[in-house]
């Protein structure tokens, strides 16, 4: 890894990524590559390596390789563990290059991607103990002549398919807990953000962990993607992403019957009742509508205000609105940067125009905005006129795009929240903790918050209901997620012969 010394922009040169498999770097004079523009401005700064199914064939076999050898897998947890820690004082120690590539790459504001950064080293920190308190069952309630045990066992290879909008803390809700109970794993990045998972392997490398245990395989999902969700000696996947992806991906793993782990799409409710802190409130809808310039799964992003607050909490929201700070991506100051594509930001676009068309109206914001040269920036926006049955109340935008409705009293506000395909994420305002948790309970969501969004650390599980996915990540189901459950019986003493 190369130290930043200063960051003051893109670099001079874009910088070429190879593959890394089995403990080495690969630059091969056959690979194509793909160019990165970065989202904050406009030109190239990585040039990311185009794998095939032979090289994710070649990172497979290096897994199952190490992982029969049982020089991770078998392992005892506390060397894991001082791999594990290890490897968060090294990401801490690399922080400001990590998040230097983050930004330019995934075009977020250089404060983010610092902080993301630190959380990340978190969760091996967090990771380093589940992999010294994993453990399992005993039975000694089979009378004298039998005694059982269940043991948890990692599964062998996982496959590991990350998105684009929050490279390396995705990673880091994933990996470290993959990690800690001693799988081997192949990953495959996003190809426009890759960087920072080439670098944490290089990390992992250095912290100690045996060759062949991470390897990352770089490029596009028809190729590398299915590659990975077809491949027979892959037992498990975890997948996140969009909805429609995930189907194919569940189709694929048929192909052995991995198990499958699937955090998708979400349009998520922020419900404000009128006996709310409305400018906590106010705050907190608009850092999720903005968070990550809204290219985020977990995104407030459909407002439903209680009737008798709306005026009130419209301006609120709007005046918050006005000031987030849209800037350069590295000046510290900003708050929210750019839209990941050229093509991602036509989407979302798109939506607004389809808003007006279904009846609805712009009441704020949408526009682009020139903060860089080649940079692609949107200014948030404030869809009003808006009914729940329309598309842009129903499908994920994925851009910095609230739709606002309105509900009176408690059961029509849950039954706006609960009628849609998905089921990811959902918060609740109110000074009232008997209606907030009433509430929390009836609103189907995986991640749920009162009074706060978007918050939360390495001990609570993340996933969702319905077509927001399959199966959980993080906490200690997240490690419990990728073992095999054993149960071992025991015989004891003589036999009790059944044949005399």
């Amino acid at each position: 890894m190369n130290e930043i010394s200063k960051l003051s922009g893109p670099p001079q040169q874009p910088k070429r990524l190879g593959l890394f498999i089995d403990g080495k770097n690969e630059q091969r004079d056959e690979l194509e590559f793909l160019p990165r523009s970065s989202p904050g401005y406009g030109m190239e700064v990585t040039h990311v390596a185009l794998g095939t199914a032979a090289d994710v064939d070649k990172a497979v076999a290096a897994a199952r390789r190490v992982f029969d050898r049982g020089s991770w897998s078998r392992m005892p947890g506390a060397e894991r563990a001082r791999i594990l820690v290890k490897a968060a004082a090294l990401i801490r120690e690399h922080a400001e290059e990590l998040a230097y590539w983050e930004t330019l790459e995934a075009g977020k504001p250089i404060s983010q991607s610092r902080a993301e950064i630190n959380d990340g080293a978190g969760h091996y920190e967090y990771c380093a103990g589940l992999a010294q308190t994993l453990h399992g069952q005993t039975f000694n309630t089979y009378g004298d002549d039998l005694f059982g045990l269940v043991i948890r066992e990692p599964m062998g290879v996982v496959a590991l398919i990350n998105p684009w909008n929050f490279p390396f803390i995705v990673l880091s809700e994933r990996l470290p807990y993959i990690l800690a109970s001693g799988n081997s794993v192949v990953i495959k990045p996003s190809e426009m953000t890759s960087y920072t998972t080439l670098a944490m392997a290089s990390i992992l490398q250095e912290a100690g962990l045996p060759d062949g245990v991470v390897n990352v395989v770089t490029g596009t999902g028809p190729v590398v993607g299915q590659a990975l969700a077809e491949h027979r000696d892959v037992e498990a996947i975890s997948f996140t992403g969009s909805t429609r992806t995930g189907e194919a991906v569940l189709r694929a793993s048929t192909s052995n019957f991995k198990k499958t782990s699937l955090e998708l799409g979400g349009k998520n409710p922020q419900i404000v009742f009128a006996d709310a802190d409305l400018e906590d409130a106010a705050d907190g809808v608009a850092f999720g509508l903005c968070f990550n310039a809204g290219q985020c799964c977990v995104s407030g992003s459909r407002l439903i205000i209680e009737k008798s607050a709306q005026e009130e909490f419209v301006s609120l929201l709007s005046e918050k609105l006005k000031r987030v700070r849209i800037g350069d991506n590295f000046d510290s100051a900003s708050q929210m940067g750019a839209i990941v594509s050229t093509q991602h930001r036509d989407k979302i676009e798109s939506y607004l125009t389809l808003a007006q068309e279904e009846g609805g109206h712009v009441a704020y914001g949408g526009e682009r905005l020139s903060i860089t040269e080649g940079g692609r920036f949107l200014r948030p926006a404030l869809l009003a006129g808006i009914t729940n049955n329309m598309r842009v109340a129903q499908e994920e935008i994925f851009g910095p795009v609230l739709s606002v409705m309105t509900f009176e009293g408690q059961d029509q506000a849950v039954q706006i929240a609960n009628d849609s395909p998905y089921g990811l994420a959902a918060s609740i305002w109110t000074k009232n903790i008997d209606k907030a948790l009433g509430m929390i309970r009836r609103v189907r969501g995986g991640r749920t918050w009162i009074n706060t969004t978007i918050a939360g650390g390495p001990g609570q599980p993340l996933g969702g209901y319905r077509q927001s996915g399959v199966g959980r990540e993080g906490g200690l189901t997240g490690v419990e997620e990728y073992t095999e459950v054993k149960s071992i019986h025991v015989g004891v003493g003589k036999r009790n012969h059944w044949i005399s």
